[in-house]
């Protein structure tokens, strides 16, 4: 989402670290140049203002001027005002109330409101350990409850029966007494959006609210709709109240004007985001990772805990086993790529890695993507469990054979065989005690020949 602006940033900074001593007139011009960054990321003006004002004071105190690195000194300055503009600290939803606990989803039709209706429910439900139900009180978008339905079938969450004819204050009602009844800690209520927001939609809104009492309103806003998003958020801030903002299609290519508006225009703090089309799509939003990644930093914590949830305890004790003997073969190697593939894929894993941006930059331009892991596994799989555990078997005539059963050529084979080795090697070096790893914002042993030459 913020690789614009994060290019734009990246190659203000460059400039500024290769100043070995700043000057005030070196601080205003890099300014002038975020600030055209920001508003062409469609960040609202006030926050721009604001922002810019901020970083400029401290960036031309003697702080920074007899700083040892004055050029990282502003980096970090401009770090810590972006974290403060997203919020400071991650906050999640509370559920600090007697059950069961209200939840009211609110926003125009097309955020993704129900979708993400369900992906908190099935959050809540994992995480949390809570007994959650759904209700929609959408009455007038044709199969909007019934979708709830559905998605509350796909995740094992209990959803309000439909009756038809009921209007959603009622609905929301019978939701909460029937929550009650049956021992439900929170309570999903979704309710209806329109195309723009209107003044029957917010007196329904507003309707539901007094009638429940949420604990938590949550606005939820299409990330990709910029400029509109912050003023829908203002919106609703203003005529009914929300304790919170959902961003969704944070994986999509906005300019991440929303986002970096959002805490300033609205007060509330982001608590959600949406980063892909699943069920399990659904983070929580930490500003100082989101920073960190704008200015090209990357996101190693939410790389690891992503690790941590996806990578499975038995097959990490296995290659642990493997690693200190050395060995490395194409089991192990199928094994790592289906683990990519679970982490997000080759893209993801490298736009959370320090330095790693114009690698990832590079890959893209030269078309390759996660096909790539399908087609490597698709060869792996092609092998006999003999070859798969024994790749010195590998002579012409099987290579040729396994090529052909792939869809490949013998020279993409090739190249699979060769990041093998060298995956093998650096197993080696780690299994001995060596780093093997290479340097901060290189690409790990074996994925160079992945990029253009």
């Amino acid at each position: 989402m913020f690789d614009s602006l994060s290019d734009k940033l990246g190659g203000i900074f460059d400039k500024l670290k290769r100043q070995g001593a700043l000057k005030e007139s070196h601080v205003n011009e890099a300014m002038r140049e975020v600030r055209v960054a920001l508003l062409e990321a469609d960040v609202a003006l006030p926050v721009v203002k604001d922002f810019i004002a901020s970083v400029t004071k401290r960036a031309v105190g003697q702080e920074v001027m007899k700083s040892v690195s004055p050029g990282q000194m502003v980096v970090k300055i401009v770090n810590d005002h972006l974290v403060e503009m997203l919020g400071s600290e991650t906050v999640s939803i509370s559920l600090a109330a007697a059950a069961p606990v209200p939840i009211l989803m609110v926003g125009l039709q097309g955020s993704g409101k129900t979708t993400s209706a369900a992906k908190i429910a099935k959050r809540l439900t994992e995480k949390e350990n809570k007994k959650v139900m759904m209700a929609s009180l959408d009455v007038y978008r044709p199969a909007a409850m019934e979708q709830l339905k559905i998605l509350g079938e796909q995740i094992g969450v209990a959803t309000l029966p439909i009756i038809d004819g009921q209007m959603p204050v009622d609905i929301a009602k019978r939701a909460m007494t029937a929550a009650k009844l049956q021992g439900f800690d929170v309570v999903m209520l979704d309710t209806a959006g329109r195309l723009h927001i209107d003044q029957s939609l917010m007196g329904e809104v507003v309707g539901v609210r007094n009638a429940v009492n949420p604990h938590e309103t949550l606005l939820v806003v299409d990330s990709l709709t910029g400029q509109d998003a912050v003023n829908v958020a203002q919106q609703f801030s203003d005529q009914i109240g929300i304790t919170g903002v959902v961003l969704t299609r944070m994986d999509g290519d906005g300019r991440g004007g929303a986002a970096l508006s959002m805490r300033a225009v609205t007060g509330q703090p982001i608590k959600l985001a949406g980063v892909g089309e699943k069920l399990e799509d659904m983070e929580e939003f930490h500003p100082e990772r989101v920073a960190s990644r704008i200015l090209g930093m990357g996101d190693v914590v939410s790389l690891v805990e992503k690790a941590a949830e996806t990578i499975e305890a038995e097959e990490a004790e296995v290659m642990i086993k493997k690693m200190k003997k050395g060995q490395f073969d194409f089991e192990d190697l199928r094994s790592q790529l289906r683990q990519m593939k679970k982490l997000g894929g080759m893209s993801s894993i490298l736009g959370m890695l320090p330095g790693l941006g114009k690698a990832q930059k590079q890959m893209a331009s030269a078309n390759i993507n996660d096909n790539l892991l399908k087609r490597q596994e698709a060869m792996i799989n092609s092998m006999t469990p003999q070859e798969r555990s024994n790749p010195k078997l590998l002579n012409a005539s099987r290579k040729k054979r396994i090529a052909a059963g792939s869809g490949v050529s013998v020279q993409d084979l090739n190249k699979l065989i060769k990041m093998q080795k060298q995956m093998a090697t650096m197993m080696k070096k780690m299994g001995k005690g060596g780093r093997g790893m290479g340097m901060p914002g290189q690409l790990p042993p074996g994925m160079e020949g992945l990029l253009p030459k």
